[in-house]
């Protein structure tokens, strides 16, 4: 097997790539269209200037659309890509350079064809545009899909994960507490706080001289694993989210609740750099609000473990979004007080990673929710859904915002003192009125509809447990390969015992399968025979296995311990992955299920032991086995 094991120059260059691609999007996604609606068009007509920020608006608008559309084409190409370097990191590398030089050139005004050619600027802005989407697309995509391509190890990929998920959080906050301060410097003209084209400019190529830089990094300090379990990967298309969307009910209304969520959040989010600038009048403030933001974040993702187990993620989500309506109300009456206006976009801020992981949380579960329900699982198709919403609710973002500083006014020239009380009331019912009726809907969808609770996933994972090996009852072995497989060893050690002997009902009557148990003294897992991993669970604490002549087994660690929801257990393995006999599986601690008052009694059953030749025990009950020791030979 592939070394599961990562260097810290791995895990550093995998969190320098998540910190340079949030600072990418941060700054596409928040901060490009206050350069647009308020540097790009200076015609000295008010009404041409507001007439082009609106056309650029529609093309933005429009056209993260389109991405949306072609999203599932670029994970195809991705999937389909075969290089000396590995799948991903071509396009991380290749998506960084492209993406970084489009959006310096979007920054610019194109050598003043915006005003002496504006038909020729918008048709060359639409180009840049997507093709600069395009491949940051590429680089996204395949830079989040590259964590099971670095390690087989579920810790492993859990402190890599980790490590990302810091680097992202940082860059996210870090450009919004360097933006303004950076415009600022460059600028030859402060404008009331909003700079200059050239500030404008110059952040946005240190901007993309991070975000390549971090490109090149995980090119070079990030090693991807050769294994087969990510050949032949099932491709997303629209279609297929469609019919999942349709039929896996639980993920559907995750999806509506979400979506409402993240349309609002955004929308907040992406006005707020406007609010310090044409309300407060001190747009430079701005950098403290996202100073706080990387440090609040930071401690709600550490929180977030023992936040979801005190309150369960349900209650957990409705005291956040409780707490994010509050913070609306109190922004609305802020005014012009600093420390009021940060303390009510703080509110705000603090819940955001914790609701991102209760629904990435609940959409995980779906999975096994639509395999139960659909006989069929689709992991990837399942988890394609978030990112899609996230860029619908951006494009959504992208056109609201540009349209409302248009009709308040917050256009290129303007100042805090020149934004008129009218224009000000507009600008608030959309920051705050219109996010805090679509929250409320997406709330009120969640707690009608959303019913997958830890408790109800963890009886679904034991029902799949119980139903996966059904398929394989009357599999017929292939006896022809009895030449590989004729023994079956011991896949941990500890004392052997009658699988009637235990305590879990469905296992000791046989309803699963013939086989026996193992009172553990080790809390290591092996490969029992040489063969395939055909059933795994996200819960860790079980594996399905079909050796190469068709025998098929289940090894359950525990009674009941899906309900400890992966903790204390380790997985080396993925679904479709080939193994060795003496192949390390599964670690678990013992302790932990010790200290959850449960039996760690571990059950292995032959699914299709009624299809296959006489079952010979070749140990006796009640003696010790180690990974060593066969166990059952499959006699004629």
């Amino acid at each position: 097997m592939p070394s599961n094991k990562q260097s810290m120059t791995s895990r550093l260059a995998y969190a320098f790539g998540a910190f340079g691609n949030d600072v990418f999007f941060a700054t596409l996604s928040t901060y490009f269209i206050m350069f647009v609606t308020t540097h790009l068009f200076n015609s000295g007509n008010t009404a041409e200037n507001d007439r082009m920020i609106s056309y650029i608006t529609l093309i933005i608008f429009l056209l993260r659309f389109v991405e949306l559309v072609i999203d599932p084409f670029i994970g195809n190409a991705i999937d389909n890509t075969v290089t000396r370097w590995g799948k991903f990191k071509p396009w991380v590398v290749v998506g960084g350079t492209i993406g970084s030089i489009a959006l310096i050139i979007l920054f610019t005004n194109m050598g003043g064809i915006n005003k002496s050619n504006p038909l020729l600027y918008l048709i060359l802005f639409g180009f840049i545009y997507i093709t600069m989407d395009i491949f940051y697309s590429f680089k996204d995509i395949g830079f989040w899909s590259m964590i099971p391509a670095l390690t087989l190890d579920s810790r492993e990929r859990e402190k890599t994960a980790t490590f990302a998920r810091i680097g992202s959080t940082i860059g996210a906050n870090l450009v919004g507490v360097v933006v303004m301060p950076l415009v600022l410097f460059f600028s030859m003209k402060s404008n009331g706080g909003t700079g200059d084209a050239k500030g404008w400019f110059w952040f946005a190529v240190i901007v993309a001289t991070v975000a390549w830089i971090s490109a090149i990094v995980v090119g070079f300090g990030t090693k991807e694993i050769d294994s087969t379990l990510r050949k032949n990967k099932e491709r997303t298309t629209f279609k297929q989210v469609f019919y999942i969307l349709t039929h896996n009910d639980q993920l559907m209304w995750i999806a509506l609740a979400y979506g409402l969520y993240t349309t609002g959040m955004t929308l907040v989010n992406s006005l707020e750099l406007y609010y310090f600038t044409f309300i407060l009048g001190q747009s430079s403030a701005f950098s403290i609000l996202a100073g706080l933001n990387i440090l609040t974040g930071l401690v709600a993702v550490a929180l977030f473990p023992i936040l979801a187990d005190k309150l369960n993620r349900r209650r957990l989500f409705f005291w956040c979004i409780g707490i994010m309506l509050l913070a609306i109300v109190t922004f609305a009456f802020a005014g012009r007080s600093l420390p009021l206006v940060l303390i009510a976009a703080e509110l705000f801020a603090i819940p955001q990673p914790l609701v991102f992981l209760v629904v990435l949380m609940i959409i995980s579960d779906a999975v096994e929710y639509g395999q139960l329900k659909l006989n069929h699982r689709d992991e990837s198709l399942t988890l394609s859904v978030r990112p899609l919403l996230d860029k619908l609710a951006g494009a959504i973002s992208n056109g609201a915002v540009g349209l409302t500083a248009v009709a308040a006014g917050m256009t290129t020239g303007a100042t805090a003192s020149s934004v008129t009380p009218s224009g000000q009331f507009t600008f608030k019912l959309i920051m705050f009125g219109l996010p805090f009726l679509i929250i409320m809907i997406g709330t009120w969808v969640f707690y009608r509809h959303v019913t997958l609770t830890e408790a109800r996933h963890a009886e679904i994972v034991d029902q799949l447990e119980k139903t996966w090996g059904k398929k394989f009852e009357d599999h017929e072995p292939d006896t022809n390969n009895y030449q590989y497989f004729d023994a079956y060893f011991a896949p941990i050690a500890g004392t052997l015992m009658p699988l009637s002997d235990v305590a879990d009902p469905a296992f000791a009557a046989g309803s699963l399968g013939d086989g026996f148990a193992i009172q553990p003294t080790d809390g290591r897992v092996y490969a029992p025979f040489d063969g395939t991993i055909r059933s795994t669970f996200s819960t860790r604490h079980a594996v399905g296995i079909e050796s190469d002549s068709g025998v098929v087994t289940l090894i359950h660690i525990g009674i009941n311990t899906v309900s400890m929801q992966g903790t204390g257990f380790i997985t080396y393995f993925d679904k479709g992955q080939r193994v060795k006999r003496g192949d390390l599986l599964i670690e678990f601690w013992d302790k932990a299920i010790q200290d959850a008052q449960l039996d760690d009694t571990v059950m292995v059953t032959i699914t299709n032991a009624n299809a296959l030749p006489q079952l010979t025990f070749k140990k006796a009950f009640g003696s010790h086995v180690s990974k060593n020791d066969i166990l059952l030979e499959f006699n004629d």
